[in-house]
This record gives C-alpha cells, sequence and structure tokens, in this order.
C-alpha cells in the first residue's frame, strides 16, 4: 500500500515546459546560427572586445590612485586600517612569542572544545614551529584574525538585516546566492583593480568571500526563530530591541556559530589563495614552491595550513556544540589568562621569542628525494598498469580533449539550447533565461572557446566525482562500520583550502589539466559522499520493509526505493560538485590547467587586468550557469 505513495512527484509541468520554451529558443537561436555561420566557434561580429576601456580604466584607476579624492579620503583609509589592523595583530602575536602563542591555542581550544582538541591544537602550533613555518604561520594568523571579525561584523549586520525585513532578505537573497556560487579567483581581480597587490587586496578579498554564510546563517537562525517564544515576549510587554537581544539572538547560536565557523574556514581558503595578490604567509610560500614545481617545499608549507585549518575547525566546532565554553565559569578563564600571561612572560624574559632554529626539522629534501624517485619508477613503465603520468596522459587524450574538441565543434546556439533544456529539467523559464544569458555573455567577453576548455574539465571532474561520492556513499549508507572509518577522512579533507589539494597531485602526476582535475575531484567527493549518505540514510524505514516484504534484493531496493526516493539529496550532491569542482579547476590554472584560470593568473602575475578581468567575468558566468543548470528549483503546481 506504500508503494503507490512515490508514483506522482512533482512533475506535471515538465512536458510542457520542456516543449514549449526549447521550441522558442530554438526559433531565434537556429536562424541566428544559419546567419553566422562559421563552425563550432562564438562568430566575432557578436563578440565585444573590452581590451581597449578595460585596459584604459586600469590605468586611470593606477595613475590616479595616489590623487583622487576617492582613493585618498574613502579607499586610502581603508587601506590604511587593514594594514594597520593586520600589522598590530602580527606584532602582538611576535611579542607573545611561540610559547604563548601555542599556549594560548591550546587554552582556548580546551576552554572552548575541550581537552582533546586542547591537545591537538597545542601539537598543531608545534608542528608549523618544527617545520620551520612559524613566522609565516603567524603572518596568516594575522591576517586571519583582522579578516575573519570583519567578516563576522559584516555579515553579522547583513544577516540581522535579512532576518528581520523581508523586503531586505528578498533583495539580499539572489545576491547571496551567486556569490555563494562564485569561485574564489573571480574575488582577487576587483580588489586588485582599487587597492593593488598586497594586504588590503587579500583581506578585503577574504572579507567579500567570508561573509555570505554567516550572512545567510544569521539571517535563517532569525527568521526561524520559534514564532510561540516570541509572541510570549511581546506579550509580556518587550520591546522590539528587547526580543531581539532576550529571544531571537539566543534562538539562533546554533546558526550564528554555525555562520562563523564557516566564515573561519572560508576565510583561511581564501586567505591562502590570496598569496597570488600578495597575502603573503604560508599560502605564497605555498604559491612560490609550486611555481617552482618544488614539492617538497609546498608540502612543508601546505601542513601548517591544514593543521591550522582543523585546529580552527575543531574549536569553533566544539563552540557549536556546546563544548566545554558554553559551561566554563569564569575562574577557569581567569585561570586560563593567568598561565597565559606567565608562558608569555617566561618566553620573553628567555629571550625565546621566535621558534629556536636548532629545533627545525627540513621534509623538503626528502620529499623531494621522494619525487624524484617516484618520478623515476613510478611515473611511466610500471608492468600491467601502467604510471602515474601514463593515466594523466591517457585521461587527457581519451576524455580531456574529446570533451573539449566535442564541446568547442558543437555550434554556438546549439551549446546556448542545450544548457537552457537542461535548466528546464530542473528549473523553470526564468531560471533557463538566467543560464542562457550567462552562456550568451561569455560568448560576448569573447573568450567563448577557453570557457568551453574549462568547461570540458568541470564535466570530466563532476562524473569521476559522481561515480566515486555514490559509490561510497551507497557503501557507507549500508554500512555503520563504514561510515565510522570513512567520517574522520571526510572531516579532514572538508577542512583543507582549495590551494593545498595542488600539492599531491603535483607530485603523483605532474603539470597539466589532468592534475587540475584530479585535485578537484578531492576536493569536491567529500561533499558528494556526505549529502549522499545522509539522503540515503533518511529515507522512510516503512518503505524500505515494504520492498524487504516483497522479496526486493539489496540492489532493488537502493535502485527501486533508496535512489527514488533520495533524488532531493542527489540533486544537491551534483549542485555542489559542480560548484566545488569548478573552484578548484580554475586554481588549476597555477599548475597547467589552462583556459580561464590560466588567463587570470597571468592577469595577476603580469599586471594585465583587462586580460584577467575578462576571464574572471567569464569565469562568474559560468559558475552562474552550472549552478542554474544543476539547482533544482521547486516548481509551483
Amino acid at each position: 500500500m506504500t508503494a503507490t505513495v512515490t508514483t506522482a512527484p512533482v512533475r506535471p509541468r515538465l512536458p510542457a515546459a520542456l516543449t514549449f520554451w526549447p521550441l522558442a529558443a530554438a526559433v531565434v537561436l537556429v536562424p541566428l546560427g544559419v546567419l553566422f555561420a562559421g563552425g563550432g566557434s562564438w562568430p566575432a561580429s557578436l563578440s565585444v572586445d573590452l581590451s581597449g576601456p578595460l585596459g584604459s580604466a586600469s590605468d586611470w584607476i593606477i595613475d590616479h590612485r595616489d590623487s583622487h579624492p576617492l582613493f585618498l579620503y574613502f579607499f586610502g583609509h581603508i587601506s590604511n586600517a587593514v594594514v594597520l589592523s593586520v600589522r598590530a595583530v602580527y606584532l602582538l602575536l611576535l611579542a607573545v612569542g611561540w610559547a604563548g602563542v601555542t599556549a594560548a591555542a591550546g587554552l582556548i581550544a580546551w576552554r572552548v572544545a575541550g581537552v582533546r582538541v586542547a591537545l591537538g591544537a597545542t601539537a598543531a602550533f608545534a608542528v608549523c614551529g618544527l617545520l620551520g613555518m612559524w613566522v609565516p604561520t603567524m603572518q596568516t594568523l594575522a591576517l586571519m584574525v583582522v579578516a575573519v571579525a570583519a567578516s563576522v561584523a559584516l555579515g553579522g549586520l547583513l544577516g540581522l538585516a535579512a532576518g528581520l525585513s523581508d523586503r531586505t532578505y528578498r533583495a539580499l537573497r539572489p545576491v547571496l546566492d551567486t556569490m555563494q556560487v562564485l569561485p574564489a579567483f573571480a574575488y582577487l581581480l576587483p580588489v586588485v583593480l582599487v587597492f593593488g597587490i598586497g594586504v588590503p587586496a587579500a583581506v578585503l578579498a577574504t572579507v567579500v568571500y567570508a561573509a555570505p554564510p554567516m550572512a545567510r546563517l544569521t539571517a535563517l537562525g532569525l527568521r526561524a526563530a520559534d514564532p510561540g517564544v516570541l509572541e510570549a515576549a511581546a506579550s509580556l510587554g518587550a520591546t522590539g530591541r528587547q526580543r531581539l537581544l532576550t529571544a531571537r539572538l539566543p534562538l539562533a547560536r546554533k546558526e550564528l556559530l554555525l555562520g562563523v565557523n564557516q566564515s573561519i574556514m572560508m576565510a583561511l581558503s581564501m586567505a591562502v589563495i590570496a598569496s597570488v595578490i600578495g597575502a603573503g604567509g604560508l599560502g605564497d610560500r605555498v604559491y612560490q614552491a609550486l611555481a617552482s614545481v618544488d614539492v617538497g617545499a609546498a608540502l612543508a608549507a601546505g601542513i601548517p595550513i591544514v593543521l591550522l585549518a582543523v585546529v580552527l575547525d575543531r574549536t569553533a566546532t566544539g563552540a557549536r556544540s556546546g563544548g566545554g565554553g558554553r559551561a566554563a565559569a569564569r575562574r577557569g578563564w581567569t585561570g586560563a589568562a593567568a598561565v597565559l600571561v606567565l608562558v608569555a612572560l617566561a618566553g620573553r624574559f628567555a629571550d625565546r621569542l621566535t621558534w629556536p632554529e636548532s629545533w627545525h626539522v627540513d621534509i623538503a629534501e626528502p620529499v623531494n628525494r621522494a619525487v624524484d624517485w617516484m618520478t623515476a619508477h613510478l611515473y611511466s613503465g610500471v608492468p600491467v598498469i601502467g604510471g602515474t603520468a601514463d593515466w594523466a596522459a591517457g585521461f587527457t587524450g581519451w576524455v580531456l580533449d574529446p570533451v573539449r574538441d566535442g564541446l568547442q565543434a558543437l555550434p554556438w546556439w546549439a551549446v546556448l539550447l542545450l544548457v537552457g533544456a537542461l535548466a528546464l529539467l530542473v528549473g523553470t523559464w526564468r531560471t533557463a533565461l538566467t543560464a542562457v544569458a550567462a552562456m550568451g555573455a561569455i560568448g560576448v567577453l569573447g573568450v567563448w572557446d577557453a570557457s568551453l576548455d574549462t568547461l570540458s574539465q568541470v564535466l570530466a571532474a563532476v562524473a569521476v566525482t559522481l561515480v566515486l561520492g555514490f559509490g561510497i556513499a551507497v557503501a557507507a549508507a549500508r554500512s555503520a562500520r563504514c561510515e565510522r572509518c570513512l567520517r574522520p577522512v571526510l572531516d579532514v579533507f572538508q577542512t583543507m583550502p582549495q590551494f593545498v589539494y595542488l600539492i599531491p597531485v603535483v607530485a603523483l602526476f605532474g603539470v597539466g589539466r589532468a592534475p587540475a582535475v584530479a585535485a578537484a575531484v578531492v576536493y569536491a567527493l567529500p561533499a558528494v559522499v556526505r549529502i549522499t549518505t545522509q539522503g540515503l540514510r533518511g529515507v522512510d524505514p516503512v518503505a524500505l520493509e515494504a520492498a524487504r516484504s516483497l522479496g526486493a534484493t539489496g540492489w532493488q531496493q537502493l535502485r527501486q526505493v533508496q535512489l527514488p526516493l533520495a533524488r532531493p539529496a542527489l540533486l544537491l550532491a551534483v549542485n555542489q560538485a559542480v560548484v566545488l569542482v569548478l573552484a578548484v579547476v580554475i586554481i588549476g590554472g597555477l599548475v597547467g590547467g589552462g583556459a580561464l584560470g590560466y588567463d587570470v593568473v597571468f592577469g595577476l602575475a603580469q599586471g594585465d587586468l583587462a586580460t584577467g578581468l575578462v576571464a574572471g567575468a567569464a569565469i562568474v558566468c559560468l559558475g552562474l550557469m552550472l549552478d542554474r543548470v544543476t539547482q533544482p528549483v521547486r516548481k509551483e503546481a
């Protein structure tokens, strides 16, 4: 009797949409394609060369950066405030010394998240010093402190406005939706254009990238407050401000702390990527090492980044789950502060503010020797299975090249028609028009072929990610032991910044498009596994029991019951896979990924902001199109 419940999902309007709107689009696009015939490339007559105007605008900004009132009295003050704030935090960290910073990390983690996290935090900072990365770690941490504080403040204010006002929420929602799907590289060029290369641009790009999750989760928490509690507070005569402080904000505590956690993780990821525009710190060490293919030096800087990410994530998670920090007494914090002061003073009197050089452990040379051995023995010539370079070359020749060539050979109007039809499958005509307009804007910008090259890498990486992710998720959903084993691995992989994923793939596969795809797969895989596992485990047990009682095998239960009922989670997994893969494929331009990622890196490195800005705008359009094509939209009946 329960089997009939799942036979009529929300599909009544789908056939009409799939017949009318693609037909209407074909009526417009096919004649244009005939009129501008000439293969699959976008017609030159429909493109707009923006290099001249963008170059002129860039030159004007550079020439007037030190004289125009807008820069002197607005942007200049912002830049100075950022520089002074970061420098003050950095000098404070150096003044406290390595012992004081390590003790502070351990004590804060202990009061907030418990003893285990405190021990991990202490060990993590000690490893940063042992690897010879103490000063770069402090530089990254100083930038992080300022960026996270500004992100939480800005995101909190926007979320507060959106949570209390329906009009503000409707206005901010599309902006936050768009910002959420943009790759990190897309944020770098606009701030570089205004603030130039350096710490101010890096901090402001980080703030813009990390503020949206705080704003979204704050608005969600405030809008989801229990109406009964609010009504009770109002009946007791509480004013609007009193209801906010005593009811709404306490009820939204979990969402607020989750927003802080997400802002911290995104700020760290962006702070590392922002090394391309002069952020310094650990990211700069990784960037310089990757530029010279020095895997050992890149790993020595990458390990502290991973440890910093894990420590920050665990500490913030402990605060959200109500660990030691919520129940801690004031005496505990006072005692922790006293211990911290004593440790910092002891280090200062002993003249041990910086990590002793005699305690450094050099891993770069052994790692590079291991990479050389891999190059000689594993890159090619391995019997039966072949080497990693052979795999990369085979994947490039058999998958990436055919997909790219096939996309570039399609008529441009056919690509737009296909994009519109796919968007209609999961959304409405509005989302289809948005997707087609975004793809058309790429052609108008004159980077059609490069964008299709990037799109081919995204499609190949998403396909591999979904095959691996769905397979692993099915195993995790069916076996509690498998899920327990996977959980710590997924936790670590999900907290690692995007930049770090480039290090192992360069060591294994060298440079090129295949390593960029491999890094994207590894980065997106944890999210796909988690979402799919949760969706499969959330299937109604009654439906599964009914299927078993009818004699269905495990494969039949999966194919006919679990997968159909978990369809929303599967679609969300696909959407997240696309968004995450695009972010790393763009960064793959640093390791030979080419296409739009290379154009952005070239524009930043050579000061050719016109090329970089056009590529950045194309990345934004590509991300918007992919999000609309893969994001399911509930249709009104």
